[in-house]
């Protein structure tokens, strides 16, 4: 047996590294912090292939304020962190998501803009001229109306946040090993050891799963199930003849989303649920591309007719089959052990709020910022969903 560390985390990804600075960030908090990922590089995690979105349009008053969060956090990012005084640049590109919508979503977008306005989104709401005048290259024949953030929203470099967060977690002394959990054991209603590909252990104070599309497994060593899943996503990537201006991310009612690249576009769209098999291969189906997602990109802009695809790939969703929502805090039986799982996509943009959150659960006992009890596993053992609206 290892020498006992007051935490470990299963999972270097943003999650977990966020989880992993937040701890030792804490004034009076002076515990040992380990960081399990098997994947030092992070070339094949979630993080580092995922699109880099941030967006406060939300139907779920607990997702406004976590990425409320967020904008606060990009904004301050240096100061929380920056090492020596060295700045941090993330790339975030504030320039808005744009979600459109035919006649029949109108109530559903102006019901959610009223709950996004009350917990202070700079979002509005903009009519079919206000679309045309605003996105000129945009066909909007068939849309009745669109949802806007005027600030706070956009994408980042997601291997930068990740770094960030993982080299200012061990400028404060977190441990990061290379290496994968195998297994864990319990005695008594607590996790007692954290059992390494190796063969080593660790004995450990408390044990938090941040191991993205993997949750489940990791959950299933003792015996907890999970129904979180890893769901292949696609981004296609590809340049076109046409300058195209002041482009948001953009979400079609179809589902199919765009945004710029630099000079290029990447796209993509998440697939029915009837044909989503739960997945881990990185193999991209061009087929989708083509048959699907180039079709309704060309009528939503024209100028997409003539189009050069440059390159796709494939990453994974920790995806939430309850509810596509966050799945936050300690086991009801087994208290040591911490989730940080099912964010269905969203996880980039909540670790902020979501490293804030499980620190002040493991060190207070509570929490303190913001209330996200909301999210517990209780109600995956209930089968009481949360109903978000604005999934992408």
């Amino acid at each position: 047996m290892e020498a006992t560390r007051d935490i470990v985390i299963i999972g270097g990804g943003v999650i977990g590294s966020s989880i992993a600075y937040f701890l030792k960030a804490t004034p009076g908090f002076s515990g040992s912090v380990t960081v399990l990922e098997k994947d030092p590089t992070y070339e094949f995690g979630s993080t580092a292939r995922s699109w880099g979105g941030v967006r406060q349009q939300f139907s779920t008053p607990e997702n406004i304020l976590i990425s409320r969060f967020t904008e606060e956090f990009l904004r301050e990012i240096t100061h929380y962190l920056g090492i020596d005084g060295s700045p941090v640049n993330v790339d975030f590109q504030e320039r808005g998501y744009l979600f459109l919508a035919e006649e029949p979503h109108i109530p559903t977008l102006y019901a959610n803009n009223a709950i996004q306005r009350s917990l202070g989104v700079n979002v509005g709401l903009l009519d079919q001229e206000d679309l045309k005048r605003g996105f000129p290259w945009l066909n909007v024949a068939d849309l009745a109306g669109g949802s806007f953030g005027l600030s706070g929203e956009g994408w980042l470099d997601a291997y930068s946040l990740n770094q960030a967060f993982r080299k200012k977690a061990i400028s404060l002394g977190v441990e990061y090993r290379a290496i994968a959990a195998a297994g864990l054991d319990v005695t008594e209603g607590k996790v007692t050891a954290v059992r390494l590909a190796d063969a080593s252990r660790i004995a450990p104070g408390a044990v938090v799963n941040a191991a993205g599309p993997a949750a489940a497994a990791v959950a299933g060593w003792i015996g907890i199930e999970l129904p979180v899943r890893s769901r292949k996503r696609y981004a296609y990537s590809f340049s076109c003849r046409e300058e195209i201006t002041g482009c948001p991310l953009i979400v079609d009612p179809s589902g199919v989303h765009f945004r710029p690249e630099g000079r290029q576009f990447i796209a993509g769209c998440s697939p029915h649920p009837a044909n989503d098999p739960d997945c881990t291969d990185f193999d991209v189906d061009y087929s989708w591309f083509e048959e699907h997602i180039w079709p309704i990109l060309a009528h939503r802009v024209p100028a997409f007719e003539s189009i050069r695809m440059e390159r796709a790939w494939a990453g994974h969703y920790a995806y939430n089959l309850l509810d596509q929502n966050a799945i936050l805090g300690p086991h009801p039986e087994i208290t040591n052990f911490y989730f940080a799982n099912g964010f269905s996509g969203h996880g980039l943009q909540q670790s902020p709020a979501v490293g804030r959150a499980i620190a002040e659960l493991i060190t207070d006992g509570e929490y303190r910022s913001l209330d996200l009890s909301r999210f517990s596993y209780e109600r995956i053992v209930t089968g009481h969903a949360i109903s978000e609206h604005n999934i992408v």
